[in-house]
Order: structure tokens, then sequence, then C-alpha cells
């Protein structure tokens, strides 16, 4: 793909390093990985001048890439001169520095590319300090313009240049002293989050965590849903602090909705252990909806990469997992009614947070998903008791309602969790349906 380099922004060459397998095929469509790799390298505001698939049989200890590939690569940055050249690959310190050499520009592997633009994105305390933990547990063994941004005016970590290299850069004990403190201020950032997960059990409203790859429309989703106001972008890692907000589902149930930060294949290790507390929603919720871009040609093995994700972070295999096939108003009409013809079928749902199609039987879905485990009751009340009525009304599903004489019959879906308010609130005036069957 060639392209021309524009006067008012920087420019540069992307290369995905793809390997291959034993009998020499390319393990993944590396064309779909080469696309993302140009989004993400877009993603921080450069103008792509070129960009290639570089087939790799065996890695080179000292470049990765074999010298015929480093030649060629050299020529186009001879003729393009861009400023930066971005290796979808994870580069050693080493090999990163003789590949400058080689290529006479600055050279960002795929985990300092997404740490920059996580340092761009990150907007709350929260995030910003994860962020830079996650960027100088990568820098303390480079060591290479690592500083610059904590002069810097923009966001990012000043892989892109900033106002110079001072003696700070090379200081490890400066790094290893900050990095002490950055774990101690998200260990209280961590207190502070568990003690609004305990004061939202005590309402308490079941969790929906939506996730997915990014990219694959979460935000849009999300704002559909709640009428929020989340960033939602067709942009890579557009949402990276998490949103949560209540909803009202159709049959009445309450529960909280959190948009989180969007999965990628090879997410570097250092941001997975940096978002931990973050991904802590997703390990709390009581539902996980999976969104995923059904229109997306590489959408099985994104799949795989957000469940695989999903296992590391330590999900628990029993967690009801949604399927959420967004983006079917991009799909061809056979496909779209396809999978509209099997919705809610294994507890996959098509949509389109675009346009609304097919949300209300999604709605339905998060309402049977997050009430599978609810026991049915009944309740009488007298009918002028407000306080009693609005109470089960607030902490509970109301199925049926009838009045006569006077007095109010509720037939009612009470979580778990909420059995022993009520069995204690409302003591001889309430049975459970449970109990009536061991009798009868």
């Amino acid at each position: 793909m060639a392209g021309s380099q524009s006067a008012d922004r920087r420019t540069a060459l992307v290369v995905h390093v793809e390997p291959k397998s034993r009998d020499g095929r390319l393990l993944r469509d590396a064309q779909a990985r080469l696309e993302e790799a140009v989004g993400l390298t877009a993603a921080i505001h450069l103008d792509i001048a070129w960009s290639a698939v570089a087939p790799l049989a065996r890695p080179v200890p000292a470049t990765l890439l074999g010298s015929g590939k480093v030649a060629e690569i050299a020529a186009q940055a001879r003729e393009l001169a861009p400023e930066i050249v971005m290796v979808n690959a994870a580069l050693s310190p080493v090999q990163q520095r003789n590949l400058e050499k080689a290529w006479g520009t600055k050279v960002l592997d795929r985990t300092a590319l997404i740490l920059e633009i996580f340092g761009e994105r990150a907007q709350t305390r929260e995030g910003r300090l994860q962020v830079e933990l996650a960027h100088l547990n990568y820098q303390r063994s480079r060591l290479v313009r690592s500083w610059t941004h904590l002069e810097r005016q923009r966001g990012g970590f000043g892989f892109l240049g900033g106002p110079g290299e001072s003696q700070i850069e090379s200081d490890r004990r400066l790094i290893s002293e900050r990095i002490v403190k950055i774990k101690k201020e998200l260990e209280q950032v961590k207190r502070t989050r568990g003690l609004g997960r305990q004061a939202r059990k005590r309402v308490p409203y079941p969790v929906i965590a939506l996730v997915g790859y990014t990219n694959a429309g979460k935000s849009t989703l999300f704002n559909r849903l709640t009428d929020a106001e989340v960033l939602a972008k067709d942009l890579l890692f557009a949402t990276l602090d998490p949103t949560m907000r209540g909803l009202k589902l159709p049959g009445g149930t309450r529960v909280i909705l959190s948009d989180t930060v969007g999965f990628i294949a090879d997410l570097p290790t250092e941001l997975v252990a940096a978002f931990r507390a973050t991904l802590e929603e997703v390990l709390e919720a009581d539902v996980i909806a999976h969104v995923r871009d059904a229109a997306h040609d590489e959408s099985e093995a994104q799949k795989q990469d957000v469940l695989a994700i999903l296992a590391e972070l330590g999900v628990p295999a029993d967690r009801p997992i949604l399927e959420i096939l967004n983006k079917t108003d991009l799909l061809p009409p056979g496909p779209r009614a396809g999978l509209e013809a099997q919705n809610g079928r294994g507890g996959a749902y098509a949509v389109s947070a675009l346009t609304g199609h097919g949300i209300p039987a999604l709605l339905a879905g998060f309402e049977a998903a997050v009430t599978r485990g609810n026991i049915a009751a009944f309740l009488k009340l007298d009918a002028e008791d407000g306080e009693a009525l609005a109470f089960a009304y607030r902490h509970a599903q109301v199925v049926e309602r009838r009045e006569r004489a006077g007095k109010i019959r509720l037939t009612l879906r009470i979580a778990p969790q909420e059995r022993a308010r009520f069995e204690q609130r409302y003591k001889k005036k309430i049975q459970l349906l449970e109990d009536i069957e061991a009798e009868s």
C-alpha cells in the first residue's frame, strides 16, 4: 500500500510481521492483521506512507527480520523519509536499536505503539496511573527517550519526540522509585473501587460488563442502551476508562451497565497487569456481554482473543456470557437474516448499535440472564402501605399485581442476595414459592 506524505502531518511506515507455520503457511490472515496495525498507527495521528506484510519463517536475534526484508524497508525509508517505522511485533531492546540504525529513523514495536495510544486517551487519574506504570515497566529495560512525557503538554509518552533527553532518562533507580509510588497509589484506587462495589452490592443491582475486541462497537451500544455520551468513534481504543450507568430493563429489573477498554490480540503483558484494577469490574460482573463485530473478516479470531484474555484475567468458567453480534447493518441481507433467525439461541443476539435493530431482544436477554437465579415469591400488603410497596418495586421484579378489598398481592422474583432482606422486612406477609411447594 502506498501513500503520499503530508506537509502538515507526520508519516510512518507500517510492517506487520506474520510468523509462518512449519509447512510455510501464514498462521492468521496477515492482511487483516496489517490493516489492524495501520489502524493502530493512524490512531496516534500519523499518515501511513507505506505498509507491508513481512512473512517470518525464523526470527533473527539481531533484527527479528531477515537481512533482505531489512534492506527492502531501508530503501523505502530512504525514499519516503518517515518519522516512524512501526513494526507490528514485539521487539527486544537490541532488535529495536539495530533496526533504528539500519533504517535511520525511530522504530516502535506493537507494545510501544499501544502504550502511546493509551497515554493519549486515558482521562481519569486511575487510567493515567495504570498507563504510566505499564510504560515504565516497558521502558525500564530500554531507557531510551523514556522520560520526556514528564514535561509534555499533550498525551502519550514521548515516543514521537519531546523536549529532549536528560539525565533522568538513564536513571534506573528513579524509574524504580516511581514504579513503587504508582503501585501504592493504584492500591489506594483499588481500595476505593472496592468500596464502590460494596456500596453497589448493598443496593444491590446486578452488573453487566460489556467486553469485546477494540472497535467492536461497545461504546456505541453503551450509548444506545443508556443515553450516555461516551466517546464512540470508528477508532481503535476509543474507550480506555471504564464508565458505568444504570439501566432499567423491560421487565422492571434495574442493572448497572459497564463499558470497558477494548481487548486486542497480543495485548502487551505490561498492560494486562497494569489494567487489572480497571478490569476487576469484569471479574465482579454478574453477566459478561461479549460484543463482537459481526461484519469483520476476523470476527471469529477476535472472539478467541477476547476469550483468552478473559481466561487470563481469571473470569470464572461458570460466569454467564452473552454474545452480541454487533454491526449487522454492515452485513449483506442473507447473512444478516441468518444471524437474526438465531436470535437468543445459545445466548447470542444479532444487533446494530447504530440503528437500534435487535436491541429489544437483547434487553430481554439481559433480563433473563440477570434473573436466572431469582426466587419466586408472593407478597400481600395493605393498599395504603406505600413505603412497603415502593421497596418491593425497587428491590425485586414485580411479575404480577392484583388488588382486592384494600389489599395488594404481588408476584415477585427476588434476587438470591435479597432474600434475607425481604424475609426480615415482611416476615409473615411473604411466601416463597419453594416453601409452598415443600409444604404441599
